[in-house]
């Protein structure tokens, strides 16, 4: 048994994309458009994962974006994506700059939580040790739920 992919359903692709690859980093690997299904299937992997998820398929996020407009309740109870990443500071500098609330900020310099505009709950985690604490993430609140 291997992991393949965990299936997103969003409301907007190009909202969506925006913050999966242009704010948080992920690489498209493929794109299915079903036109007699009315849906698109969008496959993304994390880079260093990209070269691997091209290959084999795996491992991925797919993002299902249904043609018909529906309304998705339940972004919590789906539980979290989960993202190592090398520098946490730099990544939520980013997010925040692209207008993303940092959630559970990386007070600690290893973990912290963001929203994806369909709220899905995202973690990310620093890859190694911890960094040292820093401001503003030090001093930093927590913000909603994730």
């Amino acid at each position: 048994m291997r992991y393949l992919h965990t299936m997103v359903r969003v409301t907007d692709l190009d909202r969506s994309l925006h913050f999966y690859c242009d704010l948080l980093g992920l690489k498209e690997i493929r794109r299915t458009e079903n036109e007699k299904g009315r849906f698109t299937l969008v496959f993304l992997a994390a880079p260093d994962d990209a070269a691997r998820a091209a290959a084999e398929q795996a491992p991925l996020v797919e993002l299902t974006y249904n043609w018909d407009p529906e309304e998705y309740m339940g972004g919590r109870n789906f539980g979290h994506l989960a993202y190592r990443v090398d520098d946490i500071y730099a990544v939520c500098d980013r997010l925040m700059k692209g207008g993303v609330t940092i959630n559970r900020p990386p007070r600690d310099g290893h973990m912290a939580f963001v929203r994806s505009p369909d709220g899905i709950s995202v973690e990310l985690l620093q890859e190694g040790a911890s960094k040292l604490p820093a401001e503003p993430w030090s001093s930093m609140p927590n913000t909603g739920s994730w």
